[in-house]
């Protein structure tokens, strides 16, 4: 491994969408887990695989799946309000102290993403790696989001959002083709996130199918990923 990447999952305690979210159970194990199997599938990869939380019942599941856990979120970094760079940034700094070392990237890996695969990370690594971007962020092509079909109301009328929809216009002629990201993936620069940036400047897209791109934000998804699992379980068999 010629550059030091750190692989961190945050997983606070408090989620008003899906309460306990991170540690809800999902076709037979905490949704937590399947990001830190994915994780541990690629350490090769990485300096550390850390979970970053403030709660005891999420850090005793990480630590059961194979996560390193040293430390908890000290109180300022505690709650759902506090932004991601702070908790990143702390991490950083504990790595750098204890290890000894500077990091070159921070794989940000949220829970709520499962079904990325240890190839998704070894290939957004490999982009990275190519230089000139500060970031590699995952996402999906959307058709039933395409801004073609994002309307505004003025004067009680509705009217295009930013472009123009020819009636009767395909979805598969939506144009130009548009993303979105989907949270499985944020690669960033040390540097990057240490000047107070998840992203910064140059970012490189990693493109992922829709199937691996359902992301946990509602009891909705939850329900999805539940079923989806499953399915692939059983296919297992």
């Amino acid at each position: 491994m010629d550059e030091k990447i750190l692989a961190l999952i945050p997983a606070r305690g408090g989620s008003k969408g899906v309460p306990r979210k991170n540690v809800r159970p999902v076709a037979g194990k905490p949704l937590l887990a399947y990001t830190i199997e994915t994780a541990l599938a690629a350490r090769d990869l990485f300096q550390r695989i850390i979970v970053s939380t403030d709660d005891e019942e999420i850090a005793a599941v990480a630590l059961a799946y194979g996560a390193e856990v040293p430390f908890l979120r000290p109180a300022d970094l505690a709650g759902d309000r506090i932004p991601m760079i702070p908790v990143i940034q702390h991490a950083i700094r504990f790595v750098e102290e204890h290890d000894g070392v500077q990091l070159d990237w921070v794989l940000l890996l949220q829970p709520t993403a499962p079904f990325r695969t240890a190839a998704d990370l070894t290939q957004a690594v490999a982009l990275a790696q190519q230089g000139e971007c500060d970031s590699v962020i995952s996402v999906v092509q959307v058709f039933a989001h395409h801004p073609i079909l994002m309307k505004r109301i003025e004067d009680d009328r509705l009217v295009p959002y930013c472009i123009d929809e020819k009636e009767g216009t395909r979805r598969q002629d939506y144009q130009p083709p548009a993303y979105m990201r989907n949270g499985a993936i944020y690669l960033s620069r040390r540097d990057v996130l240490m000047n107070g940036s998840v992203w910064g400047q140059a970012i490189r897209p990693y493109v992922m199918p829709e199937d691996r791109s359902v992301n946990v934000d509602s009891e909705l998804d939850l329900k999805l990923v539940e079923l989806m699992l499953a399915e692939r379980q059983e296919r297992a068999k």
